[in-house]
């Protein structure tokens, strides 16, 4: 739908491939791809085609519709909560969320993940990460707190240029309105949520949803008991970890090791 929509819009105004990637900054041909459904919408696009077209935030409203498509069925479940969520909190043991996720980062961890992948392929996967990074923009925007073990900060994905960038970010997000970011040293020892990653929304009719994921697998829980014995063992975590400013000092003391 929203290649087609493109491609109408592009012809009722006279517009070539070619002119139309010269106003968004896209190549020809990755504006032919996305006009085919042969590729994902990149996030920047929709609010450049809106300008170009003279539309009042049209092409924006068909990617809130689109960027659903980018991903895995197995994974829109996720999708559809995560943008419901009016509190987002995450624990990550081992890799950077994808929503805090930068995308030289993205792209070195998908690399590492599947070293046949075509170049192509990984540019797809990347645009999918990075829509979601959307979702911490929207308005209003979601409040959101995540814990990250020392491991996430010192497992480097891209070289230390993209992992200063990455650390970077995070510090920036380390205490502001909407987010705050803690370090657990490894020094604190095993916890309750050792073993894989968290994430848990409050959504905006006040129920409570857990995601649980490992390697390969998710599993979402939204059985009561369960979702508050998770939510409790969060809250004892985030209890045990670095305040924002102790674990923003943290991770500037990572990023001076990377020099």
């Amino acid at each position: 739908m929203f290649g087609a929509k493109m491609r109408e819009h592009r012809e009722r105004a006279g517009m070539s491939l070619d002119r139309l990637s010269t106003i968004v900054r896209f190549s020809k041909a990755h504006l032919s791809r996305i006009e085919h459904a042969e590729s994902p919408v990149p996030p920047e696009l929709p609010g450049k085609l809106d300008m170009a077209f003279g539309l009042d935030g049209t092409f924006t409203d068909w990617y809130v519709l689109a960027r659903k498509e980018i991903h895995p069925d197995k994974f829109r479940r996720r999708m559809e909560l995560e943008a419901r969520a009016s509190v987002i909190k995450e624990y990550a043991p081992q890799i950077v969320p994808g929503l805090l996720q930068t995308e030289p980062y993205a792209r070195a961890q998908f690399i590492v993940h599947n070293p046949k992948a075509t170049e192509r392929e990984i540019e797809d996967l990347v645009i999918g990460r990075m829509s979601r990074v959307a979702v911490l923009l929207e308005d209003p925007r979601p409040d959101f707190a995540v814990i990250l073990d020392e491991a996430a900060l010192r497992r480097g994905y891209g070289g230390p240029a993209v992992m200063r960038a990455q650390l970077a970010k995070l510090v920036d997000l380390a205490l502001t309105p909407t987010s705050y970011v803690q370090v657990l040293p490894f020094g604190h020892g095993g916890h309750a949520l050792a073993g894989g990653s968290l994430a848990l929304w409050t959504l905006d009719d006040g129920s409570h949803v857990a995601y649980e994921e490992a390697i390969t697998t998710g599993t979402l829980v939204e059985e009561k008991a369960e979702v508050q014995a998770k939510i409790r063992a969060y809250d004892l975590l985030s209890a045990s970890a670095l305040s924002p400013a102790e674990s923003a000092d943290f991770m500037r003391s990572v990023m001076e090791e990377l020099l």
